[in-house]
């Protein structure tokens, strides 16, 4: 069973196969490690974008949001096609969001001072969270959870790609980007989806090392619950600032 992210598709352990030697073998341990890697990664350029932002070097800033986001987008495609690289794409890729992330928040921020600390902290405490209750199984990922989830991520995201095409007829979705109750609404329902990929990510990975996959799909596992993670923060970045009387598309 495929999960709602791209990253998480069953095929490429298929494609990976097993380990050659025992200590080559996929970890827990091991993906966790490289998971924080990658976050350390996506931390420091985030920094740098946000310095030249706040810095007002907007010119710059805003390059390198351009930037990240056809770089991560590309690198994002080759790391799902070619897993047994995501040694080398992965942190890439992280670098690149980092930049991505980066011009966002400091924009926020700027019309919503203190917005950008609560989201990072609301981001880790749900991850936390999410992780407390899938190790405690309190939310098994039954294959019946696991379609429900990846159904209500393919809505959303039908729902985003009907508003990106409409948006180029100058007209929006109704409702879903202000700051009344249905936008509030619509924003956390997304956020809890979110979330609920992070216990079919955490599945996925302790997939692999049942499989005794390779060691590179640590990294690849790295990526894929990075993935999610961006995009979390950035819903709960939106939803914070519809809390505050608005939100910036």
């Amino acid at each position: 069973m495929a999960t709602a992210n791209p990253a998480m598709n069953e095929v490429v352990y298929r494609r990976a196969g097993r380990a050659d030697a025992s200590t080559s073998v996929m970890t827990i341990q091991g993906a966790v490690i490289k998971t924080a890697i990658l976050v350390v990664i996506l931390m420091v350029t985030a920094t740098y974008t946000w310095s030249q932002a706040a810095a007002g070097n907007t010119p710059l800033a805003y390059g390198l949001l351009i930037g990240g986001l056809i770089g991560g987008f590309l690198t994002a495609l080759v790391t799902i096609f070619v897993p047994k690289i995501s040694p080398i794409t992965a942190p890439i890729y992280a670098a690149l969001e980092g930049l991505v992330l980066g011009a966002i928040s400091a924009v926020f921020e700027t019309q919503y001072p203190g917005i950008v600390i609560q989201a990072v902290g609301l981001t880790i405490g749900v991850l936390m969270m999410m992780l407390f209750v899938f190790c405690t199984s309190i939310t098994p990922a039954t294959e019946k959870f696991k379609i429900g989830v990846v159904a209500a991520t393919g809505a959303v995201c039908l729902v985003y790609l009907v508003d990106i095409v409409l948006s180029w007829f100058s007209i929006r979705i109704p409702f879903i980007h202000e700051s009344g109750m249905v936008g509030i609404g619509f924003s956390l329902v997304v956020v809890v989806i979110a979330a609920l990929n992070l216990i079919l990510d955490f599945d996925f990975i302790e997939q692999g090392v049942n499989q005794q996959a390779p060691k590179y799909m640590e990294w690849y596992g790295g990526f894929s619950l990075l993935v999610t993670l961006v995009w979390m923060y950035l819903e709960i970045l939106r939803l914070l600032a519809k809390l505050r009387g608005g939100s910036r598309d």
